[in-house]
């Protein structure tokens, strides 16, 4: 639900441009832009250190990827999905393959990746442990994870997850700019607690869990669903346990030094 970019056309920008006005901050954006700079400086300081390049998969990739801004400082860009490849993602991918987070467990190499994004991914899986299991073991010792997903415990979230799922479809085809943007829900791991939880028990380090306010952004193609939108992001803003976005960081922990 959380998952479908700003929109598009300039009345979708003007709506935006008016939640830093009304304190609904920072955005998605810029936490995971934040989370992924140091990431990939970390990754580029061991790979320089190493010899090679950057090797990064974006899992569960869409048309728009936090990972581009970032494209001249990565070696490699790996797209992974459960569905084909996404239509306008071949700009930032190198290669792309179709796998299921939960169960290809063999989809790659163990150590292949430095750093990993899922955006707005988890909600979508049917085991979110076995999917970070998996991904811990493709990482190198040391490589960091970055992820977004909805968060449970707002009102609307919540609600929307408990909808019928041929309800849901139809009001998916309202906020998602595209159909190919709409998948089916599951949200199996989706408070923070549970995210959090998931990670480590996968064996992922250092995990750490911030929210934001999403909901106008996500929901912002037109305005009455920004307006919706808006009304959720406000009545939680004060209740970081509450909003709409989660944002996991997490680490696979280094080999002891021998």
């Amino acid at each position: 639900m959380a998952g479908s970019g700003g929109g598009s056309g300039r009345a979708a920008r003007g709506r935006l441009a008016l939640l830093p006005r009304l304190g609904i901050r920072p955005s998605t954006g810029e936490v995971v832009s934040l989370l992924l700079d140091t990431a990939l400086t970390d990754a580029s300081i061991r790979a320089a250190a190493e010899g090679r390049r950057t090797v990064v998969l974006d899992a569960g990739c869409g048309r728009v990827s936090a990972l581009r801004p970032f494209r001249a400082r990565i070696g490699e860009i790996v797209g992974l999905d459960i569905h084909g490849q996404p239509p306008g993602s071949v700009g930032h991918l190198d290669r792309f393959v179709v796998a299921d987070l939960c169960t290809d467990a063999g989809a790659f190499a163990p150590g292949t990746f430095d750093v990993v994004l899922l955006s707005f991914t988890v909600e979508h899986l049917a085991d979110p442990g076995r999917a970070f299991a998996n991904l811990a073991s493709w990482m190198r010792p040391g490589g960091a994870l970055v992820a977004t997903t909805v968060n449970r415990r707002h009102p609307f979230v919540a609600a929307y997850l408990g909808l019928p799922p041929d309800v849901r479809a139809r009001l998916q085809a309202v906020v998602k700019e595209r159909p190919e943007d709409a998948h089916p829900l599951v949200g199996a791991c989706n408070t923070r607690g549970q995210l959090a939880a998931a990670l480590r028990g996968a064996g992922w380090s250092d995990v750490g869990v911030a929210s934001v306010g999403h909901l106008a952004r996500a929901w912002s193609r037109t305005w009455p669903t920004f307006a919706l939108g808006l009304a959720g992001d406000a009545v939680t803003r004060g209740m970081p346990a509450r909003r709409s976005t989660l944002i996991a960081s997490a680490r696979r922990p280094a080999e002891p030094a021998r």
